[in-house]
């Protein structure tokens, strides 16, 4: 009996993740955590999400797709937006000895708000968030970077699958 518990507590616990009505707040929250220093695996999530959707629709361009996008995008720009608030608390990183976090403070302190754009890198756009606010760039400008950024990342995500996918939705 105990096995069964653990197996039906095993398959809630999963099926409220997978279902339809808190499929966006997994995305959200999984988005959200890959922004900051925690795990959250949102390319997994969103390409999972993004592939039942173009099953279900057998399409490539419909309006949940772009809602799949927007959400991804808000949910990783706020992570990444508490990075760039923890980074106005950090110390100033002097003779950092990790080469990925002198590259960041190299071209933060070279192209400004700016390097945001690449807010979206695996490793490095974290490096660079906490670095600009560390450096106090303008917070209205390092949003809107951020954001287009975000927005690029998953629409990068997004139009990666349709050779993967398009032999099979036709």
């Amino acid at each position: 009996h105990k096995d069964l518990r653990m197996t039906d507590y095993l398959l809630a616990f999963f099926g409220f993740f997978s279902s339809n009505e808190n499929q966006w707040l997994f995305l959200f929250l999984s988005a959200f955590l890959s922004a900051t220093v925690l795990p959250g695996n949102s390319e997994i999530v969103f390409s999972a999400l993004a592939t039942k959707s173009i099953y279900a629709h057998e399409s490539f361009w419909h309006a949940e797709l772009w809602l799949l996008v927007l959400v991804a995008t808000v949910g990783n720009s706020l992570g990444s937006i508490v990075t760039y608030a923890m980074g106005m608390l950090a110390p100033k990183p002097i003779n950092s000895q990790k080469r990925l976090v002198k590259w960041a403070l190299e071209k933060s302190e070279k192209y400004g708000v700016y390097v945001l754009l690449l807010s979206w890198l695996p490793f490095v756009g974290d490096i660079l968030c906490a670095i600009a606010g560390w450096l106090r760039f303008p917070a209205v400008a390092s949003v809107i970077f951020i954001t287009i950024g975000k927005f690029c990342r998953y629409l990068i995500l997004l139009v990666s699958l349709y050779p993967l996918l398009k032999y099979v939705v036709g």
